[in-house]
């Protein structure tokens, strides 16, 4: 048995958390004690949207590298987004994301199944297969399930399962050759891409999920207009939540005049005034979740001109710190609201019964314990991705994910406190 003794747990004060075999329990006397003075104790971190990029090349990530880089970053479970290769549009590749992620042992590898074949957006994927094995979020990330009938099919389809549709909102007719926000397009002298391409197809998806009865989930909220139109949606009871990015609240459009392809990314870094809305709603709770989009990108990708670069930005061992500077530093936020957005409610728009549980006697001992006193700098080449595609190098942050428990199992240990 162990005793983390003296841990602040959400921020509320300090007491013993005792752990037995993978739960929580009663202190009796015999713990061996570890001293977590002076840490925060979070429920394990859940990201409902993580690029693994396994299967794969393994370029710039594999699920063993992602899973050390979520361990590091708090999180106890990722949920892996379909565009591998080969898509993730059929049971058996579904299979395979969950099994290597058990192999590996550092976060529960929670696979999101493609809503149509090769992403394509024409055929829809056997949903009911994949359903048959668990999964019950599809998406079709990186590209938008723009054809409504499709939609239409998809949501019903979705629908049977209790599952929820995350969608990757980008009108493609709208945005066609865009690189960047069109607030900065015309200065920098390359293509736009319009807010209106996002909000337009999140008006459209929360209409027909409250007319077809099955949930629906807007990834990586990126301006001020799709706010106002979730929080629209939710005022009319529609069946929809929201996500933001660590990313999309910490940056914002002008980091494209520096050139540098670090900050490129899908949907665009947008307008300040878009960032503070952001922001805004994740306090007030429009925003529901704090969803990475972890996009690891193989070198020879970013470092390149601009309009040739991939697009995606690095986050699973820096999200805490940024959600951490910008609301609980400056009181935006308390830290039982951080496990709310990153743990709780992750959970419970993906159904992870397993995760985003209070800190109590007889639930799972999935833990992230945080300093938020630890000042460190941000280096891609120090991250456990492949990968070093960071749009924080070089940048202070001051708390830091200091060790994660997985049913009790120490997965990260920055101080070698549990050794």
């Amino acid at each position: 048995m162990t005793l983390l003794a003296g841990l602040d747990v959400l921020g509320l004060g300090a007491r013993d958390v005792a752990i037995r075999d993978g739960l929580v329990v009663e202190p009796d006397g015999t713990e061996r004690r570890v001293d977590c003075s002076g840490l925060i104790g979070l429920p394990a971190l859940v990201d409902p949207h993580t690029h693994l990029r396994d299967p794969g090349p393994g370029t710039a990530e594999t699920i063993e590298t992602g899973s050390l880089a979520a361990a590091r970053g708090g999180y106890g479970a990722v949920c892996a987004m379909p565009n591998t290769v080969p898509v993730a549009d059929t049971a058996e590749i579904c299979e395979y994301e969950r099994r290597r992620g058990e192999e590996v042992g550092l976060v529960d590898v929670v696979p999101i199944g493609a809503v149509t074949r090769g992403e394509l957006g024409e055929r829809l994927a056997d949903i009911a297969g994949m359903g048959a094995v668990g999964v019950r979020m599809f998406s079709d990330d990186g590209r938008c399930v723009a054809r409504s009938d499709v939609m239409r099919d998809a949501l019903t389809e979705i629908g049977r399962l209790g599952g929820v549709l995350a969608q990757h909102s980008q009108d493609p007719l709208l945005t066609v050759g865009g690189q960047v926000d069109a607030g900065v397009a015309e200065s920098l002298g390359m293509p736009g891409w319009p807010g209106m391409a996002e909000s337009v197809i999140v008006a459209r998806d929360a209409i027909m999920a409250a007319e077809l009865g099955c949930r629906v989930h807007a990834c990586h909220v990126s301006t001020a207009a799709t706010v106002a139109v979730v929080r629209w949606a939710k005022a009319q009871g529609y069946p929809i939540t929201a996500e933001a990015t660590p990313h999309h609240l910490m940056l914002d459009h002008s980091t494209a005049h520096t050139g540098d392809p670090a900050y490129k990314v899908n949907p665009p870094l947008r307008s300040v005034a878009d960032v503070e809305a952001i922001r805004a709603a994740l306090v007030d709770g429009t925003i529901d979740v704090v969803g990475t989009d972890h996009a690891p990108h193989a070198p020879e990708t970013k470092r390149t001109d601009w309009c040739e670069a991939s697009m995606g930005m690095l986050g699973l061992e820096t999200a805490l710190a940024v959600v951490a500077e910008l609301f609980v530093v400056t009181g935006r936020l308390a830290w039982a609201d951080v496990a709310d957005r990153m743990s709780y409610a992750p959970a419970r728009l993906v159904g992870i019964t397993g995760h985003g549980r209070p800190i109590e006697v007889g639930a799972p001992a999935s833990l992230c314990l945080v300093d938020p006193r630890r000042t460190w700098r941000t280096h891609g080449r120090d991250l456990a991705s492949i990968a070093e595609n960071t749009p924080y190098e070089g940048m202070e942050f001051s708390t830091r994910v200091v060790a994660t428990l997985l049913r009790g199992r120490v997965t990260y240990d920055l101080d070698s406190r549990f050794a």
